[in-house]
C-alpha cells in the first residue's frame, strides 16, 4: 500500500515551531512508515519529514499574505498534488479543505481528517461529498458533524522526542498561539491568584496584535509573568519539562488540542477549563485536572504539583502514541482500499447503463 499524505503548503513538516496539522502529519507519515506502509508526503520543499517528501513551493510562508493569497496558493497546492498522487498512490489523505472539491475528478480514495471546530458553512460543504472518509480527531468533534463514512482517530506523538526526566517545576507554563481563544489573559490570572510565576511561549500572529497589546504584554514583566516567545521543540522540552503544570485556558470548543498531550509527553500536568475534547484528553487526578473557572484553577496547583512526571508521562504513552494513531489510521486505509475494490470499475457501470439503454430502447411493448 502507496499513501499521499497532503499537507497545507505554508508550513514545513513537521513545523519549527508554530503548526498543528504539521505536526501531525509529521507523526502520522513516520507512524505509518513503521508499520510498512510507503508513504509520499506533500509539502513545501523546507520539511524535514523522514518519508519520501514532493512539493511544488520550495519556501514555506508563514505567515500567510492574506485570505485570497492563502486560499489561491492552498487550491493550487492541492491539485497539483492530486494530480500527481492519483499516479503513485493507492489512497489519497487530505487536511485541508480546498483538496476536497478535487475528489469529484478522480476515482482514488479519498481521507480527510477535520482539524477545525464546528462550522456550520463547512458542514454544509461536507455534505456534497459522502463518498469521502471523514477523520474527527475526537468524539467531541465528530458528534457536531452528519457524514456518513466518519469515525474518531485521536490525535498521538512520538514520546521519544520529549523528555520528562529531571523536571524542576518551578513555575506554570502556557503554550499556544496569543489569542483570545487560547486565553493567555487567563492563564496569567491563574498565575497571580496561585503565586505561582507564568512562562508564556506562543506566537503573535498579526490578526491578534491589539489583544497581545492591551491583554497580555501590560502584565509581563520579564519576572513574574514572562514571554520566551515562539518554542522549537528544544524550548518546548525545556519549558513544559519544568512546570508545575500546563495552563489550558481555552474559551473555545477545543477539537483535540495538541499541546495537551505534549505537555503529558513532558511530565507536565495539564489544568485546564472544560471545553471540547478537554475531557477525552485530560484524566481527571491522573493527567491533570479539568475546572469550571480560574478560581478553581488556582486552587488546583497544589494538586496538579503533587502529580508525578513519570505517571503523567505513562498516561499519554498508553493513550495517545504515535503507534496507536499509525494502527487506526492504516487500519482505515486499508478497509477504505477494499471497499473501493468491490465497487464496480467505471468501464463496467458504463457497459451496464448501455445494455440497459439498449434494451429499453428495443423492448415490445404489447
Amino acid at each position: 500500500m502507496r499513501v499521499a499524505l497532503i499537507a497545507p503548503p505554508f508550513i514545513p513538516v513537521p513545523p519549527r515551531k508554530y503548526g498543528g496539522t504539521e505536526l501531525f502529519v509529521a507523526q502520522l507519515a513516520e507512524g505509518l512508515q513503521k508499520q510498512g506502509i510507503e508513504v509520499v508526503v506533500y509539502t513545501n520543499g523546507e520539511s524535514t519529514v523522514g518519508v519520501e517528501k514532493r512539493w511544488l513551493y520550495e519556501k514555506q510562508q508563514w505567515p500567510i499574505e492574506g485570505e485570497v493569497f492563502s486560499n489561491l496558493t492552498d487550491i493550487n497546492h492541492s491539485a497539483w498534488a492530486i494530480e500527481d498522487a492519483v499516479r503513485h498512490c493507492d489512497l489519497i489523505h487530505v487536511n485541508s479543505v480546498p483538496a476536497i472539491a478535487m475528489s469529484r475528478l478522480i476515482s482514488t480514495p479519498m481521507v480527510y481528517t477535520i482539524h477545525h471546530v464546528h462550522e456550520e458553512m463547512l458542514s454544509n460543504f461536507y455534505a456534497h461529498y459522502p463518498n469521502i472518509e471523514y477523520v474527527a480527531i475526537s468524539d467531541f468533534q465528530r458528534k457536531l458533524e452528519k457524514m456518513p463514512r466518519m469515525r474518531t482517530i485521536h490525535h498521538g506523538l512520538d514520546t521519544n522526542l520529549y523528555t520528562w526526566k529531571g523536571g524542576k517545576r518551578e513555575y506554570l507554563s502556557f503554550l499556544g498561539r496569543i489569542a483570545p481563544m487560547k486565553g493567555p489573559h487567563l492563564a496569567i490570572e491563574v498565575a497571580k491568584r496561585s503565586g505561582i510565576p507564568l512562562k508564556i511561549a506562543g506566537e503573535i500572529q498579526p490578526c491578534f496584535r491589539e489583544y497581545w497589546e492591551s491583554q497580555v504584554k501590560p502584565h509581563v514583566d520579564g519576572k513574574f509573568i514572562e514571554y520566551v516567545g515562539e518554542a522549537d521543540m528544544a524550548a518546548k522540552n525545556e519549558l513544559l519539562k519544568n512546570s508545575v503544570a500546563m495552563l489550558f485556558p481555552i474559551q473555545w470548543n477545543e477539537p483535540f488540542g495538541l499541546v495537551m498531550i505534549e505537555a503529558m509527553a513532558c511530565g507536565a500536568p495539564v489544568v485546564a477549563l472544560s471545553g471540547g475534547a478537554v475531557e477525552e484528553v485530560v484524566a481527571e487526578g491522573v493527567s491533570g485536572y479539568v475546572c469550571k473557572n480560574v478560581e478553581e484553577m488556582a486552587a488546583r496547583m497544589k494538586n496538579a504539583a503533587a502529580l508525578k512526571a513519570d505517571d503523567v508521562r505513562a498516561y499519554v504513552e498508553e493513550k495517545f502514541s504515535t503507534q496507536r494513531m499509525a494502527m487506526e489510521y492504516a487500519d482505515l486505509f486499508r478497509e477504505t482500499i477494499a471497499a473501493r475494490e468491490l465497487l464496480p470499475s467505471e468501464n463496467e457501470v458504463n457497459e451496464a447503463d448501455a445494455m440497459t439503454n439498449f434494451a429499453g430502447e428495443n423492448s415490445i411493448v404489447a
